[in-house]
């Protein structure tokens, strides 16, 4: 059993239970296994010659889609054009795409499998979203050594490419031990700052902090700020989940903001929502603050999953963390809109009440609302699927021209967006209510989140990028988890290749395991 899964006790909000919180199942290692199943295959994985016809090439700038060809050879993009334009080996494959959409392929800039990969390299659930590359180490929580954490992801090969942030939460561990419920003095901020540019030297792509997290949650603006720079100082950018997305959300973006324009990097918001009843209503707000810093000149984007409902820990629900204390517990509950709203997941010491609501546990046990909370969170606490989101908010996030997708999800994740947050934003929000166009849907989770990371090489159709490429159904792209079945497998999406390798065909994993580690070149 790995750090990360380790039994919760107390307040079950340690930034140890992270990753197997917000996935709702146990994690676990597993690489040499892996890598004897990759031998095992014995699936060609050498980039193919394939002609593409017919296809509607939508090339993930937001310019509109049209009917036209795509070569792919050497595991890059050859050539595209009007359909019939294009003159290919004699030995290309041929593939007629009439009917289907062709567009790079997604990048899940937030993405929880970090060690679930290992238990699972062929991530079915990502491959059938589309997903091509995932980025690991966000909310304040990343692998350490960054190197080591690469090199065993080049061991595995998994189906996708792997990128990681450096976490804040992780460093601030490191420099504090368990003496972290406290600002940190210089000396640590100093010693945090060593190993942020440790990171960043050994690939990682920027900073991210979880602040509502132990042990990210006790540290100053100040300390952000100082420890963020250091990672400008290598170009790398700033991703935050926030103090507060909450009675606090305004206050909470002004100080991501503030850490971006004092130490000089570009910010991202994690999973940007309006997250309870008392900030209804206060996307545009928040869109506005976002809209001057960038008129400022700063760089600000956000990242956005695609339901109406997010996942943390039990313990979120009481801000004070006065877990045993009734008063509290139930301004806290009052607060999410009920108990109703509140699923426990991931509770291990009665792994039978996974999937209830809070009020539902109380009923069973005989108990009220406040008196189940506490007792889980006397046993170990668990994780949350909160229900307590506005669909308008998130509407409204959803057509920013600052927003980007990503699921906070991954491999064998509790909550719906790990097997289906991409497929929902063609579906749900293009198709069935014209929220986005498709061309900016696949904009969002293609060249944005290409641009934040600096990937030049990819989340484009052009000559030259690489054949990371997403072929689905415009008509039929569905997600199909639920809250009661995260894991079920999207539908629509027909094929998938990284770098002229095709991983996904025909609804499930062709074996081929191209994937490898990302590694930021420093600046």
């Amino acid at each position: 059993m790995s750090e990360g899964t380790k039994r919760p006790r107390g307040g079950g909000r340690s930034l140890h239970l992270l990753s197997a919180l917000i996935l709702g199942v146990a994690g676990g290692a597993g690489a040499p296994e892996g890598v004897v199943a990759q031998a095992a295959t014995g699936v060609a994985e050498e980039p193919a010659t394939v002609l593409f016809t017919n296809a509607t090439l939508v090339d993930g700038t937001g310019a509109p889609g049209y009917v036209g060809d795509l070569l792919i050879e050497g595991g890059r993009i050859a050539a595209l054009g009007a359909p019939g334009s294009i003159e290919a080996p004699p030995d290309a494959e041929r593939r007629d795409l009439t009917g289907l959409v062709l567009a790079p392929g997604f990048i899940d800039i937030h993405n929880h499998s970090t060690d679930r990969l290992f238990d699972f390299p062929l991530a079915t659930t990502q491959l059938a979203q589309g997903i091509t590359t995932i980025v690991v180490g966000a909310d304040g929580s990343s692998p350490w050594p960054i190197s080591d954490y690469l090199a065993r992801i080049d061991a595995l090969r998994p189906t996708v490419d792997v990128a990681t942030l450096v976490g804040h939460g992780t460093v601030r561990r490191l420099a504090l031990g368990e003496d972290y419920r406290r600002s940190a003095t210089d000396a640590e901020i100093a010693d945090m700052t060593v190993r942020v540019e440790r990171g960043m030297t050994e690939g990682a792509f920027g900073l991210s902090s979880g602040l509502e997290y132990d042990p990210g949650f006790y540290s100053t603006t100040g300390e952000l700020i100082a420890v963020a720079r250091a990672a400008a100082g290598h170009g790398g950018f700033y991703m935050t989940h926030m103090r507060d997305e909450e009675e606090g959300l305004m206050e909470a973006v002004d100080e991501a903001i503030r850490i971006g324009r004092e130490a000089g990097l570009p910010v991202q918001i994690s999973h940007i929502k309006a997250g309870n009843a008392s900030v209804w209503g206060r996307a545009p707000d928040v869109l506005e603050r976002i809209r001057r810093a960038n008129d400022e000149g700063l760089d600000v984007t956000a990242d956005q999953y695609p339901y109406a409902a997010w996942q943390s820990g039990l313990a979120i629900v009481v801000r004070s963390r006065m877990f045993s204390n009734p008063d509290s517990v139930a301004k806290g509950i009052a607060a999410a809109g009920g108990a109703n709203r509140l699923q426990v997941v991931a509770f291990w010491d009665e792994p039978e009440l996974n999937g209830l609501r809070l009020d539902e546990i109380a009923r069973r046990r005989g108990t009220t609302d406040v008196e189940a909370y506490i007792w889980i969170m006397e046993n170990g606490g668990s994780g949350l699927i909160g229900h307590t989101m506005n669909d308008d908010d998130v509407d409204t996030f959803m057509a920013s021209p600052w927003v980007m997708t990503s699921s906070d999800g991954g491999v064998r994740s509790a909550h719906p967006r790990g097997a289906g947050t991409f497929p929902r934003v063609l579906g749900h929000y293009v198709r069935e209510r014209g929220i986005l166009t498709l061309e900016r849907a696949v904009r969002r989770g293609t060249s944005m989140p290409a641009r934040r990371l600096g990937l030049n090489d990819r989340g484009v159709l052009r000559a030259g990028a690489r054949a990371d490429l997403a072929i689905f159904d415009p008509a039929r792209v569905v997600d199909r988890s639920t809250f009661d079945n995260g894991t079920r497998q999207a539908e629509g999406v027909e094929s998938v290749w990284l770098g002229g390798v095709e991983t996904w065909s025909a609804g499930e994993p062709t074996g081929a395991r191209p994937g490898r580690a990302i590694r930021r070149v420093p600046e």
